[in-house]
């Protein structure tokens, strides 16, 4: 598989083109609580129709697709937010639409596919993984629409950081939650090409970062993955088509434990009324731990859909299992 290539600013600007009535140009607002370090600002990708980034990607990947491409139906391998917005968008156009998940998916998102009106292939977590590599699943017809390295993808998800430097021009830090790089590295691509020196981190949680790994290894490694509540980002290793991007657009990577990410969910509830889920306060747990971020600081709250009762349980102060 080759190297996905960097998104230009003309490709991800004709995304934001593709995406006007698709996608929810999502509101940046001020977190509200002292942090002890710069502002943090939350940009709230969790308001989009599907409560999750991915209907950027994927809205822009099918807007731009051949006819007779789509005409056999699309799938994706998704945890549950991508097989949202690809299920989504094929609703909208009028195509069949599959997805393939590993057998932790949360019931929450499941459910919602299933709304969606798309058929779900439930698979081991490794299966999956093999699928996320292999870009296809033997017996699964349609188009397939990779969750991180479609190129078309990256340039869908690059809109949000559009829309950060309208809203927010002085920023100086952004930090986005990482699963396989899609999301930062669209994001930095259309912040880096106007302004370059705006730092672009990567948030993971300390039961799958293979970014840190990878980071420390100088190459990507295969990690050992821990299922638990956060389970929107991670994964077994860094894709090795979106490294060389990843290496040129990221300045570094956070970690942060499931501990820490559960008391920003928390934290964004008591004080912004915003409900994030696992992945999605990644980034914000992570700015709360690294105070001497250049600031203002944005987080990408790049997703909400949280089990009801998971949330019940952190809100307690416990942590799901």
């Amino acid at each position: 598989m080759g190297a996905t290539p960097r998104p230009s600013l003309e490709a991800i600007r004709a995304a934001a083109g593709r995406l006007a009535g698709i996608a929810v140009r999502t509101p940046l607002v001020r977190l509200d609580a002292d942090s002890g370090g710069p502002e943090i600002f939350l940009k709230l990708e969790n308001l989009q129709p599907i409560g999750s980034f991915k209907l950027r990607g994927a809205g822009n990947a099918m807007a731009s697709a051949p006819a007779e491409e789509l005409a056999s139906g699309v799938y994706t391998a998704s945890a549950g937010n991508m097989a949202q917005g690809v299920a989504w968008n094929a609703r909208r156009l009028g195509v069949r639409c599959s997805v393939v998940v590993p057998d932790h998916a949360p019931s929450t998102k499941l459910a919602a596919i299933e709304r969606l009106g798309a058929r779900i292939i439930p698979v081991p977590f490794d299966d999956w993984w093999r699928v996320m590599v292999e870009h296809r699943c033997p017996g699964v017809e349609g188009l397939f629409i990779h969750p991180v390295s479609e190129p078309a993808v990256v340039a869908g998800n690059g809109t949000i950081g559009l829309e950060v430097l309208d809203d927010l021009p002085e920023a100086g830090t952004i930090v986005v939650p990482f699963g396989g790089g899609g999301l930062s590295c669209g994001i930095a691509a259309a912040v880096k090409a106007i302004r370059p020196e705006i730092r672009v981190i990567a948030a993971e949680v300390s039961t799958a970062a293979p970014l840190s790994a990878a980071l420390a290894a100088g190459e990507p490694r295969p990690i050992e993955y821990q299922a638990s509540f956060v389970d929107g980002i991670g994964g077994k290793g860094v894709l090795q088509e979106m490294w060389p991007l990843i290496r040129e657009l990221l300045d570094r990577a956070l970690v942060v434990t499931p501990t820490q990410i559960a008391a920003a969910i928390r934290l964004l509830v008591e004080r912004n009324r915003v409900v994030a889920e696992g992945a999605g306060a990644a980034s914000v747990a992570a700015a709360l731990e690294e105070p001497d971020l250049p600031g203002p600081v944005v987080c990408v709250v790049s997703g909400g859909n949280l089990d009801s009762a998971k949330l019940a349980v952190i809100l307690r102060g416990e942590l799901p299992e």
